[in-house]
């Protein structure tokens, strides 16, 4: 079955090296697999995005890394009776983005993102899974898509996001006449200002969630406030 993403990704794909493109396909160290690196596609039309999310690179555990900017598949519950779950609480950037979510419904206060905090909200309207948060997500038109779509070990970062500039370059050439906004997390994907012609594009910077400081960015609230991302 033809998808919507079809002929842009054939185009952006063509864009890679050819030796990358040869690694991609015979290489099996890398994470995403290579039948998952590309998930962000299977799951959002294209006429139905309205923000791309771009973070840095897939989470560098195999477990975790699902095709899906900051989506974490290692996690199966978001809470738990004391508050968030081991899962979470040991992903830093998913932890601080709750906790901001929690913040922008009026469930937790900025003064108090405790565990204790969080056990005692009423959890009876919120989603309790990972693949709701990613639906809730693109139920807003948001694409979640890293800068490098693959991962093979720390030092080899830098490379990966260096090889995948010419498919994100078509990417964003190609989606220009959509009325999109950016999302750009951390240096890596706000380094794409610096590559890239933006200027038909809004764009919305924020520190990579990451950083504590996500909790109260005015700006992380606004936005993610309005899409309600933990309502069921």
């Amino acid at each position: 079955m033809k998808s919507s993403w079809d002929d842009i990704l054939a185009k952006a794909f063509s864009a890679l090296s050819s030796e990358y493109r040869e690694f991609l396909a015979t290489d099996d160290s890398y994470i995403p697999d290579k039948d998952n690196y590309l998930n962000a596609f299977k799951t959002l039309p294209k006429d139905d995005v309205k923000y791309i999310l771009f973070g840095q690179d897939p989470y560098p555990r195999k477990q975790s890394a699902g095709g899906y900017a900051f989506i974490d598949t290692n996690v199966k519950e978001i809470f738990a009776p004391k508050g968030l779950s081991k899962e979470v609480n040991r992903a830093t950037s998913l932890r601080n983005f709750i906790k901001m979510a929690l913040v922008a419904r009026g469930d937790l206060s900025l003064e108090d993102t405790s565990q204790d905090a969080i056990a005692k909200i009423d959890k009876t309207p919120l989603i309790n899974s990972i693949d709701e948060l990613r639906y809730n997500f693109e139920k807003n038109g948001v694409l979640l898509l890293n800068t490098a779509l693959v991962f093979t070990d720390k030092k080899s970062s830098s490379k990966h996001i260096k090889e995948w500039r010419g498919f994100i370059q078509v990417l964003l050439e190609e989606l220009q006449n959509q009325d999109i906004t950016l999302i750009l997390f951390g240096t890596h994907a706000k380094e794409l200002k610096k590559r890239f012609d933006l200027s038909s594009y809004k764009s919305i910077e924020l520190q990579h969630p990451y950083n504590h400081t996500f909790i109260s960015n005015k700006d992380a609230l606004n936005l993610f406030g309005k899409m309600d991302l933990l309502e069921k």
